[in-house]
């Protein structure tokens, strides 16, 4: 059986993470999200993947490569233009083979395990199974009106309640989806998406089916949400280990991982759950405190203070810092005595709406310079490639390139 992984999108909502990379390849857990998804069909003998690929399409390719290295065999197919859903699917449809009766669809984009792919296994039926979650909040989410297994309509972020079962975007087709594509309209947003043709194949009387799943799926939909997902697979995680060295004086407590050639020096407090990748040193008397996730090649200077958070590849952040409830980006130079704010129930305006981030400190973008005593104020975002001179507090959002002096 194949699997088609959808990783084209841009995520806008993300930004700044997604100026420099795609919304699936940011990292939960030290991986990328659309790396729990490869997993999650490899455990369940799926090996012949399909990454339909657009925006920054290198950084997957380079990354995964043929696949060979995480066990599988990825093709490569690139969506031109970003004309929805079900014009990607259709994208694919000369790679199946007579024997591929049923594939998958997955978005690259949900952080899922083993059990969830099994669960749409399992229970396929019909000409088209959808994959369902029970949500409270359905705000933002396409529900399903159903009549137990059988869908009867798919309704698009509604703006009233509908239901609280959500299509979580994980399908299971046959070979006869490809023309019904063909018969797909364009939606009001100038889109084909694939809820339109499963909803044309109710209207005609096809057998589309759903089946609910417990295991987990979660989504990013904003850029601080990632710091949600990152607590939920720490939590979760079994894979934890020591293979760094760990000096005479560190204390270590809790499920903790430390990656080749780390070195956790004399005094520091590390408490999991936590990951920090290869090639890291942490200096004397630093404290990590549960769900932070430090990436490859890091430096966290003395007397450094860091909790809920993630710290993205290649950056080094100076002594005496606080960072708590942010998202810090690659190849980042921060000076000492760095802090950022953070508050809950924090008040977003984008896209024209406003959001509300839970409890969020900074995020910042790739490639930026801060200098010596700065302060973010909470929920303020810090794009890429930005240069901010010492002493300054930041209370208002920087674009690309900015220069603070």
């Amino acid at each position: 059986m194949k699997a088609v992984i959808l990783a084209a999108g841009e995520g806008l909502r993300c930004r700044p993470l997604t100026l420099t990379r795609s919304k699936v390849m940011l990292p939960v857990a030290n991986k990328p999200i659309i790396e729990h998804v490869i997993d999650s069909l490899a455990k369940n003998e799926i090996k012949d993947l399909i990454l339909v690929v657009g925006y920054e399409k290198e950084r997957i390719m380079d990354y995964f490569e043929d696949g060979i290295d995480f066990g599988i065999n990825i093709t490569y197919v690139h969506q031109k233009a970003q004309l929805g859903t079900a014009h990607a699917i259709k994208q694919v449809a000369e790679l199946m083979g007579e024997e591929d009766e049923t594939f998958l669809v997955l978005n690259g984009d949900n952080v899922i395990e083993a059990n969830t792919i099994k669960d749409l296994l399992d229970n396929h039926n019909g000409n088209a199974t959808i994959l369902t979650a029970r949500k409270e909040n359905t705000r933002g989410y396409g529900v399903i009106v159903c009549d137990g297994k059988k869908v009867k309509k798919i309704v698009e972020k509604p703006t009233a309640e509908v239901s609280h079962v959500i299509n979580t975007g994980i399908y299971m087709f046959d070979q006869n989806i490809f023309e019904r594509i063909e018969q797909t309209p364009i939606s009001q947003m100038g889109e084909f998406a694939i809820t339109d043709t499963l909803q044309q194949m109710i209207d005609d009387g096809l057998q589309v089916d759903h089946t609910i799943t417990n295991s987990l799926w979660i989504d990013a939909v904003f850029s601080w949400d990632i710091l949600k997902d990152n607590s939920i697979v720490l939590d979760r995680s079994k894979d934890y280990g020591i293979k760094g060295t760990v000096e005479e004086g560190a204390i270590i407590r809790g499920n903790v991982s430390i990656g080749n050639n780390t070195i956790i020096r004399s005094g520091c407090y590390i408490v999991g759950p936590a990951i920090i990748g290869d090639n890291c040193e942490i200096a004397p008397t630093v404290v990590i405190l549960p769900s932070t996730t430090i990436g490859d090649n890091v430096t966290i200077g003395s007397f450094s203070h860091l909790q809920n958070s993630i710290i993205m590849n290649n950056t080094r952040i100076g002594n005496h810092s606080h960072i708590s409830n942010s998202v810090i980006g690659m190849n980042n130079s921060i000076g000492p005595y760095f802090i950022t704010e953070d508050k809950e129930n924090i008040k977003i305006e984008l896209e024209d709406d406003i959001q509300t981030a839970e409890k969020l400190g900074t995020i910042t973008g790739d490639d930026t310079i801060i200098g010596h005593g700065v302060l973010v104020k909470a929920g303020v975002m810090i794009s890429s490639n930005c240069n901010i001179d010492s002493g300054k507090i930041i209370s208002r959002n920087l674009p690309e390139n900015s220069i603070v002096i």
